[in-house]
């Protein structure tokens, strides 16, 4: 297929959680916020003059600093994050709104806070701890509005005269359905049978919308949709399967990249930092506060295995189920960061329920922060490639000779 014209400049933004377009916005004395997160609502972080930045570390090498105030154990997302922070690469934030979610997690950004990673200069940085529980109820609906307008909202308005009135509210709301429109219309077009973009594409394109100020990209993805809805697909496509995505967080496209290479198109993407969920529009009612409807909703659209209830489980692995159906997909792969507690449970028990009850072929993984390098996760995905080709010919060959 012939390239798109903005893919180069979205790769850039990626190269850096410092990119050009964060570095354009500060200069316009716009307030950057980083997270890491789904449990805090992206939508709270864009009010106003703020902006929010979801952390990554590319092209993360050793993390031996972080091992030592961490642990060997601790995540591989959880080192590479506090191993920039230490080597100054997030010192261009003005607040992290955290969550106490994980342990690992929660250890990083006792750290951030204790090396000051901010720098000496910035009075006004804060770092958040927002507890959510683990229950999807009305009590915890309650429970973190509470949390996010004491440990966010208010020092946001505090410290940088934020206005986080419910006006100011509806108008992010607004402005980040608008990108979940593009996004979601550029994902409906995987269904296709020979699909006019990729699953690498389409998660740098996603991920370009989580690191930098989204209006700042508006009119590239704009012409982008445009762009796709003209490109001519590949006359026979290079993919031997189709497969879902699901698990925790993937911010390496080169981990896309790697089962794309292997043979399998990636049609859909249930991940942390992908599209579901994360870019699913925010419906609000005229009724009700505006802050609790945006937490009630943030909460029922989350996949995170931090919600154990038997409802959200069952949820969980019928949105899985039914994302292969949508998405015409032969298998899932279930992945996981390596030493990560909630998903490393989750995907033992949901990898085996999918495949033994749900009857759909599932690949179980753990990975490593940076994915490309792993030979031995390559050649996994390749021999799981190869059995949903093989499934395939032996179900034609059926059918032909009934």
């Amino acid at each position: 297929m012939k390239d798109l014209k903005h893919m180069i400049y979205f790769e850039k933004l990626l190269d850096s959680a410092c990119n050009d377009l964060v570095r354009e916005a500060q200069k316009e004395n716009r307030v950057a916020v980083g997270f890491t997160c789904f449990h805090i609502p992206e939508v709270l972080l864009n009010l106003d003059h703020c902006f929010s930045v979801r952390l990554r570390a590319p092209y993360m090498g050793s993390t031996e600093i972080a091992t030592y105030y961490l642990a060997s154990s601790a995540c591989e997302f959880s080192r590479a994050l506090l191993e920039r922070a230490i080597e100054g690469g997030f010192q261009f934030l003005d607040a992290i709104a955290g969550v106490d979610i994980c342990e690992c997690m929660n250890r990083c950004y006792e750290n951030m806070e204790l090396l000051e990673i901010q720098g000496k200069e910035k009075k006004n940085f804060f770092i958040s701890y927002v507890d959510v529980p683990g229950k999807d109820e009305e009590i915890t609906v309650e429970h973190v509005v509470e949390q996010l307008r004491r440990k966010v909202l208010e020092p946001l308005h505090e410290r940088y005269g934020t206005d986080i009135s419910d006006a100011a509210m509806r108008k992010a709301v607004e402005k980040h359905n608008e990108i979940c429109r593009i996004i979601s219309e550029m994902g409906e077009m995987r269904k296709a049978e020979n699909p006019v973009i990729t699953g690498a594409e389409f998660h740098k394109i996603v991920l370009a919308t989580y690191v930098c100020p989204k209006d700042l990209i508006l009119d590239k993805l704009y012409e982008t949709l445009e762009e796709l809805k003209h490109r001519e697909p590949d006359k026979k496509s290079k993919f031997r399967a189709r497969v879902v995505i699901v698990g925790g967080e993937i911010d390496d496209p080169d981990m896309i990249e790697l089962v794309e290479d292997s043979g399998a198109y990636v049609a859909a993407d249930r991940f942390c930092y992908g599209s579901i969920p994360g870019r699913q529009e925010i419906v609000l009612n005229d009724t009700e506060d505006v802050l609790t409807q945006i937490v009630r909703i943030n909460i029922d659209q989350t996949s995170c295995p931090r919600y154990v209830t038997p409802n959200k489980i069952k949820y969980r692995q019928d949105q899985a189920a039914k994302l292969v159906e949508e998405y015409h997909a032969d298998g899932i792969i279930y992945e996981q960061m390596k030493f990560c507690s909630y998903w490393s449970f989750e995907r033992t028990l949901q990898s085996h329920v999918l495949a033994e009850e749900y009857k759909i072929p599932t690949l179980s993984i753990d990975r490593p922060y940076q994915a490309k390098s792993s030979g031995q996760l390559r050649t996994r995905v390749q021999a799981f490639v190869e059995s949903l080709e093989i499934k395939k010919i032996k179900a034609r060959r059926e059918e032909a000779g009934k």
